[in-house]
């Protein structure tokens, strides 16, 4: 925190300070509920439909969003010529994390396609609302937390890429478009 100029009794009670981390924390724990329920089972359309919820939950929204989001800020460093050997490391996560997000997408899309009465017109509106909501959180939290920006990239760059991001998991799962933004970060591509 120091050598980013950073107040580090501010950043270590963020969690208590700020309602939006908190918030964010409790969404996340109610996307995985089912699965990590020990007597949930798996027994006819709409359990089915809680354990899709549930995977968009875990590999859709935590892995393919949030994790982004926070890997844009850790790589936005490296690009800084800042905290480098960190920066690699995040690198390396991002492409494992790159390959969970692809396992996550393809076991919901076969679920789909082996259970098509599943993915019903509610069912999808559903998790466009979960993904609407994770972005939301992603905002406000950037809000909060950065309001001046940090490491170089504003506010809103953070927002808008979250939501380019956000799109990108939503048609990976064969849902249409909600934002509709060019990617702030090309630099994230590579």
């Amino acid at each position: 925190c120091d050598s980013l100029g950073l107040d580090p009794e501010m950043i270590y009670t963020m969690y208590q300070t700020i309602p939006s981390i908190k918030e964010k924390d409790d969404f996340v724990v109610n996307l995985t509920k089912s699965i990590f329920d020990p007597a949930f089972e798996v027994t006819d359309i709409l359990t089915l439909q809680m354990f899709l919820h549930d995977l968009i939950g875990y590999y859709v929204i935590m892995e393919g969003i949030f994790f982004y989001a926070g890997f844009a800020m850790m790589l936005a460093l490296k690009r800084q010529q800042k905290m480098e050997g960190i920066g690699q490391q995040f690198e390396y996560i991002m492409r494992d994390e790159s390959i969970h997000l692809a396992f996550g997408c393809d076991l919901i899309n076969t679920i789909k396609t082996e259970n098509p009465s599943v993915w019903t017109r509610e069912f999808q509106e559903e998790v466009v609302s979960l993904i609407k909501k994770a972005v939301e959180l992603e905002a406000q939290y950037a809000i909060d937390a950065c309001p001046k920006g940090l490491l170089g990239i504003s506010t809103q760059q953070f927002i808008n890429y979250v939501e380019y991001i956000a799109d990108r998991r939503l048609e990976r799962i064969d849902l249409p478009k909600v934002y509709f933004q060019e990617n702030p970060f090309p630099w994230m591509s590579q």
